[in-house]
């Protein structure tokens, strides 16, 4: 294949297959089956899903890992930076500390609140806030003593959540940012328009694509997140009303160089099996393939 706009920095990662640290959030595939349809896709890369899904051991995972082909790229992080940072920047420690083990090269944070799930958020004051900058910061400092980059990802139903957070915490901070085309989405925030304003913090991405009218009912206070996910808020690339092909060109153009994530979050039920997930992944891989051809001329 000619050299493209995201070859060879393709990675998957569990979510796509219901794997989701929220506790009952839906039916959770065993590690083998999700791995080996990751493998039977033909992607090399994954991120290592929620702490404690996959082998905690360095040498087990991986292991693991190079049984179906695959290698880590990182590992999403949700942890409360805005209260206990001693207890926060101990578990970023524990990750970075197996991440570097495998060769990883990412610690990807998200500002949780506290409570469970994503449907909900309580605000922040002033103090909570700069805590908040501060302990990403001390956490960016530790990913770095283990060779690796932190970034901070804007996700539905954390800290840093709609527009007017994600812009407050690039100003405040030099953390890059993990861009969840997404996440943004549902938080107010045009994907394309931030990757055009802010390419240069961006460090590395989450490739979504979503029904903007669940996103909407998400975003009013509506419908509960889970339950949009429920409905069918993520869909393959392309079949949604994120222009990722220029989100992709936009970063192209800027230079960068790391990771896309395929991710289509999922909640499964007990009946679903893997093949559903697999399938919409594979739709996701082949509009990226379409994408690289029309780069390409071809």
């Amino acid at each position: 294949m000619t050299e493209s706009l995201y070859s060879p920095r393709i990675a998957a990662a569990p979510i796509s297959w219901g794997v989701c640290e929220v506790p009952g959030w839906g039916h959770v595939l065993d590690v083998r089956t999700v791995l080996s349809e990751m493998a039977e896709l033909g992607l090399s890369a994954t991120e290592l899903g929620p702490p404690g899904y996959l082998p905690n051991d360095p040498a087990e995972l991986r292991r693991l890992l190079d049984s179906f082909g695959l290698t880590a790229v990182g590992e999403f992080l949700a942890l409360v930076l805005h209260r206990d940072r001693q207890d926060a920047v101990a578990r970023a420690e524990d990750s970075a500390t197996l991440l570097a083990a495998i060769g990883a090269e990412v610690l990807v944070l998200a500002a949780a609140t506290g409570l469970k799930g994503y449907d909900a958020r309580p605000q922040l004051d002033d103090a909570e806030w700069r805590t908040l900058v501060d302990t990403a910061s001390a956490i960016r400092d530790t990913a770095a003593a283990h060779g690796l980059r932190a970034v901070l990802h804007p996700h539905v139903g954390t800290h840093v959540e709609r527009e007017p957070e994600v812009e407050r915490f690039l100003a405040d901070s030099d953390l890059d940012i993990c861009l969840d085309t997404g996440h943004l989405l549902v938080g107010g925030t045009d994907p394309v328009r931030l990757a055009q304003r802010h390419a240069g913090r961006v460090g590395h991405i989450h490739l979504k694509d979503v029904r903007g009218a669940l996103a909407d009912q998400v975003r009013a206070g509506d419908l509960e997140y889970s339950e949009a996910v429920r409905r069918g808020l993520y869909v393959p690339l392309g079949e949604g009303d994120i222009d990722v092909a220029a989100l992709m060109r936009c970063m192209q153009a800027a230079g960068y160089r790391g990771w896309y994530v395929l991710e289509q979050d999922a909640a499964l039920r007990p009946t679903d099996s893997a093949r559903q997930s697999s399938r919409d992944a594979g739709r996701s891989l082949r509009y990226l393939a379409d994408i690289a051809l029309a780069a390409a001329g071809i």
